[in-house]
């Protein structure tokens, strides 16, 4: 497995160097270019799972830990509306993506950083990567609306239905989401939790 940015000390800096830091993780794991493009960060994802276990710079977890919603937080104007993805490219396999993107999370209208305030598309799935297929990537994508938006999507509750062959670059020129403001990402590979990712 590659190693993770997240067992590297880094002195205090600012939200713009925690985000130069992030840019380095998803260059290494090739989250640039697989997933999104190049960008400039405007501001840090903080992705926090039950238990204060940290979700960041491609830190490899295990889908028991991530089973369950986590803490989304960022420097959020309360007069802006935001977009929140977690998406997966590695299905079924890094190698061999043919149902990637696997869509985890998606939610629109964020006022502010009021994540329950905003219109789940697709409510959240924890990672659940089959039996024998390696680290899967789980990238968390934020961006900035121009305006509210009326997103004409299908809504996803907790199952698998209509999620596969997704892609966060399509859906973000559907809806003139312009370049990300944020990313982040963690790693897993299967574990017996897996079986269970649909369970509540």
């Amino acid at each position: 497995p590659a190693k993770s940015l997240s067992r590297v000390a880094f002195a205090p800096v600012s939200n713009r160097a925690f985000s130069f830091v992030g840019k380095m993780a998803l260059n290494a794991e090739k989250v640039i270019p697989d997933v999104l493009d190049n960008f400039s960060p405007a501001t840090s994802l903080h992705v926090t799972y039950p238990g204060g276990i940290q979700a960041k710079d491609g830190v490899v977890l295990t889908p028991t830990q991530v089973h369950h919603q986590p803490s989304v937080t960022w420097d959020g104007d309360s007069s802006s509306f935001y977009t929140l993805v977690m998406t997966d490219p590695d299905a079924p396999t890094r190698s061999n993506p043919k149902f990637g993107e696997w869509q985890h999370w998606l939610v629109g209208n964020i006022p502010g950083t009021g994540i329950d305030k905003g219109d789940t598309l697709s409510a959240y799935v924890g990672s659940g990567p089959p039996k024998d297929t390696g680290l899967h990537r789980y990238v968390f994508v934020l961006y900035r609306q121009p305006h509210k938006i009326e997103f004409k999507e299908p809504i996803h509750g907790k199952s698998g239905d209509g999620r596969a062959k997704w892609k966060v670059r399509e859906f973000a020129k559907k809806y003139g989401l312009g370049h990300p403001i944020a990313a982040d990402f963690f790693q897993a590979e299967y574990d017996e939790y897996s079986n269970k990712v649909f369970e509540p």
